[in-house]
């Protein structure tokens, strides 16, 4: 079984979508890695066509919050910091969702491919019209359609179906088997909004580049 999905696995569910928004879906999920939760959250108006961009509002429930004046942590009802006492402001706030959106640089081809879906099927301000329940079912049924198999959890060996979340994955080991140096990581570690360098380097150990290299250096003078 496989661990992840390849790029050739992802344009083989786009092939098999069933319409534009769906192959659209696919794409966007694997192009922008983002979340599920993001991608849904997509307005007409976070697009910039010009400079060929996207705003992505990070919607990740777990963000962790912490009070600017003595760094406690804090949860996002908090008014009151539970350490010092001081009252969580505005100003507070404001920079807290700050941190949480991030742009993101994105292809010609799918810019295009947006462009026209917007013009002739967006029917609201949001791209995706749709629940987080009918998202997933679209990438389930692509991946059927197309033949793919269930993922196994290369961490825990647990047997997966293929999700939004495998398509993000997807991206992450692809921008990894192609540049897995320090430089190229910190972007992957922007792209995808972790706030973790160590959340990032995983996916450097999945897609196995850095190991070998190391391995192979180990016996050249040998050979």
């Amino acid at each position: 079984m496989k661990t992840y999905l390849e790029l050739e696995d992802v344009e083989s569910m786009e092939r098999v979508a069933t319409c534009l928004r769906d192959e659209l879906l696919i794409r966007l999920l694997f192009r922008l890695a983002c979340r599920i939760s993001e991608a849904l959250a997509i307005y007409v108006g976070d697009v910039d066509f010009a400079r060929g961009t996207i705003t992505i509002l990070h919607l990740k429930r777990r963000a962790k919050l912490s009070c600017l004046k003595c760094r406690a942590r804090l949860g996002k009802r908090h008014r009151f910091c539970p350490e010092c006492g001081g009252e969580i402001s505005a100003t507070a706030t404001r920079q807290m969702e700050h941190r949480r959106v991030r742009t993101l640089p994105l292809d010609r081809d799918t810019l295009n491919m947006l462009a026209d879906f917007i013009e002739t099927e967006a029917r609201t301000n949001l791209i995706f019209d749709i629940n987080r329940h009918r998202a997933w079912q679209i990438v389930r049924d692509c991946a059927r359609r197309a033949g793919l198999p269930n993922l196994v959890n290369p961490e825990t060996g647990s047997v997966r179906g293929v999700s939004p979340h495998r398509l993000r994955d997807a991206f992450s080991v692809h921008a990894m088997k192609l540049d897995d140096s320090g430089d190229a990581l910190r972007l992957l570690q922007e792209h995808l909004g972790h706030a973790s360098f160590n959340t990032t380097a995983k996916y450097r150990k999945v897609a196995g580049e850095e190991h070998r290299r190391w391995y192979n250096h180990l016996w050249v003078e040998i050979i």
